[in-house]
């Protein structure tokens, strides 16, 4: 039997749920969110989305298939979505000390302390994940027992999150006719991984480069995490290509969305618990067709301000949402989902080969 240190999950609103820590022995502040997602937890962990967030997995076990090894390819990590966890803490309720998985190297609880990651199981997450839908995502602390380590209460809303985990420098991938500048909100590696494998070079740039005065075929438009407000010196460097009079095609996943939708005089707002999970539907609009989504945000756009030229592509069947956006002339459309799908659906990738097409 594995000894195991009690800790505390607490609340803003005073609430706690007793557990035990695992993973990195420190206590943890930050956004406490939930996802419904089945697995692909080492792909969740490393979502740069994730950022200043302590995430509820509300899939009772996990740890069973352990955690692939750390290999790069060309750049690009071959198992994860980034360099490193982003997630600040893990909340889980059934943590399998055992795992077994040919792809396997490590467990759970030993990449958490590799990384510095807090976590906590034995929490009864279907009961806080009910919390959270009624009350709305909250701050909170995950508090090992005993330990003397704390640090100041956390709030990710206040920071600008985009410019924490966007690259300093410019970096290059793939080889092509084409080539694609990727504004790096957050960017998962599976999203540049489908571009190079269509064939073109990606140019990936800080999340406020003026990279107009680069040389490219199309602009690309990452996810990422936090308040797309803060993002306004990327949106003044995408209305320069918008309003360009030869303008150049435009695709945007997640918080790209946003930013294209706020160029195109669109307001965003904060959803009570966000969407988190691998299985959200979303119907194209004026049409019947449906897809099964993956998606990870907790901002979404009024798409009644969109300008004139401007119409909604995607809308949420769940709750009504805008789901992405399209210009009625030219070249430039979004999503708020992930069609890159990693580790979720495959239904919508199509929109990737739609962007190629039009460079």
């Amino acid at each position: 039997m594995v000894e195991s240190t009690p800790a505390t999950l607490e609340l803003e609103n005073g609430l706690k749920f007793k557990g035990f820590s695992f993973g990195y022995d420190q206590a943890v502040h930050g956004e406490v969110v939930f996802s419904t997602a089945m697995v692909g937890y080492p792909e969740s962990l490393t979502d740069p989305s994730y950022s200043g967030q302590i995430l509820c997995v509300t899939f009772p076990l996990v740890g069973n298939y352990g955690v692939p090894s750390d290999e790069f390819i060309d750049g690009l990590s071959k198992h994860f979505e980034s360099e490193k966890i982003h997630v600040r803490g893990l909340i889980i309720s059934d943590y399998s000390f055992e795992y077994s998985h040919w792809n396997a190297a490590k467990s759970l609880d030993t990449w958490l302390k590799e990384h510095k990651v807090p976590g906590i199981y034995g929490v009864d997450t279907r009961e806080l994940t009910k919390i959270l839908r009624e009350k709305g995502a909250m701050l909170g602390s995950i508090l090992p027992e005993g330990n003397k380590e704390t640090q100041d209460n956390y709030d990710p809303n206040t920071e600008n999150q985009v410019a924490l985990v966007s690259c300093k420098d410019i970096i290059k991938y793939g080889h092509g006719d084409k080539k694609v500048v990727l504004v790096d909100c957050g960017v998962k590696h599976n999203i540049i991984r489908c571009l190079v494998n269509r064939n073109v070079e990606v140019i990936r740039v800080p999340w406020d480069y003026d990279f107009t005065k680069l040389d490219f075929d199309g602009l690309f438009i990452s996810n990422g995490p936090g308040n797309p407000d803060f993002c306004s010196a990327t949106v003044d460097n995408i209305k320069k290509v918008v309003e360009s009079d030869r303008p150049k095609p435009i695709f945007g996943i997640c918080m790209g969305n946003q930013l294209l939708s706020k160029t195109a005089g669109a307001s965003t707002y904060k959803l009570k618990y966000g969407h988190r999970s691998h299985n959200q539907p979303v119907r194209m609009s004026n049409s019947t067709k449906c897809y099964i989504t993956s998606q990870n945000h907790g901002y979404a756009v009024d798409d009644t301000a969109l300008g004139s030229d401007w119409e909604p592509l995607f809308v949420n069947m769940n709750d009504g949402t805008n789901e992405g956006i399209r210009h009625k002339s030219k070249p430039f459309f979004s999503c708020q989902f992930h069609p890159e799908a990693s580790s979720g659906p495959t239904d919508t990738e199509f929109l990737f080969d739609d962007f190629i097409n039009l460079l």
